[in-house]
């Protein structure tokens, strides 16, 4: 494994498990008790981790450890819910928001060139925005400038945060853009990207079978396809796909 610190910082909710001893005497017996903590990755690589009470609020000071402590000692919370941790919103990303928030409202108005222009004032701000990348490589894309939405793949490709449901519209939107233009070399490897995030995404490998057959790669999109199935066996999409390449190479495995 490489010792570089990945692009995207990491940040959320862990836990740490401990046995405690509860009573005295007679009644004494061990218990296992959680504890959680809010945890930040400064620039340098350096882990803050900072504890929550009981209603999710973070108290005390903030530790220093290693990324290598942490995933030696505390557990990921994905379902812990992480907006209430954050850091309160700076003028900033307020100004972020909103250019992103009129890039969409333009980008849906079939204005790309008025979008452009908002999506790159967000990132002029922050250029690991997800939602301004997505905006901005959809409206490259719809104009058919296949460099430009090159650079912005491969940005959207390194960001963990892309593949994460909280932008799965875009996501799924911008995927079947990139494969509908041509892009199939990238579309396949964005949804291999997502499928080490997501391996048991069904329809990710439903995607990627239809970005293969469009690349003129039936054998690929039937492997992606057999994937799909055996994660899920009535995927209905999957079933009509399958039995579509049987009937336009009955030879074929």
């Amino acid at each position: 494994m490489s010792q570089n610190h990945p692009a995207e910082r990491l940040s959320g909710v862990f836990s740490q498990k401990k046995m405690a001893k509860i009573g005295s005497g007679t009644t004494a017996r061990k218990t296992e008790l959680v504890s959680y903590y809010l945890v930040e990755e400064r620039e340098d690589g350096v882990m803050l981790v900072q504890a929550l009470t009981a209603s999710d609020v973070p108290f005390g000071p903030k530790t220093e450890i290693t990324r290598e402590e942490l995933l030696a000692n505390y557990l990921p919370e994905p379902q812990k819910t992480q907006a209430r941790y954050r850091a309160p919103q700076t003028p900033q990303d307020m100004d972020i928001q909103k250019a992103v928030a009129r890039g969409d409202k333009f980008r849906k108005r079939g204005e790309s060139f008025t979008a452009e222009y908002e999506y790159s004032k967000a990132l002029a701000l922050d250029e690991r925005n997800v939602r301004a990348n997505f905006g901005i490589g959809l409206c490259y894309i719809e104009r058919g400038e296949r460099g430009k939405a090159q650079e912005v793949f491969e940005r959207v490709v390194k960001l963990d945060a892309a593949f994460e449901d909280e932008h799965k519209h875009l996501f799924n939107e911008f995927g079947i853009s990139l494969r509908k233009s041509g892009m199939t070399d990238e579309a396949m490897e964005y949804y291999r990207r997502a499928l080490t995030i997501s391996p048991e995404d069904e329809n990710l490998h439903y995607n990627l079978a239809r970005a293969a057959y469009d690349k003129g790669d039936p054998g690929t999109a039937l492997l992606h396809l057999k994937s799909c199935l055996g994660l899920n066996p009535l995927h209905e999409e999957a079933l009509q796909f399958v039995d579509f390449l049987k009937r336009k190479n009955p030879s074929g495995s």
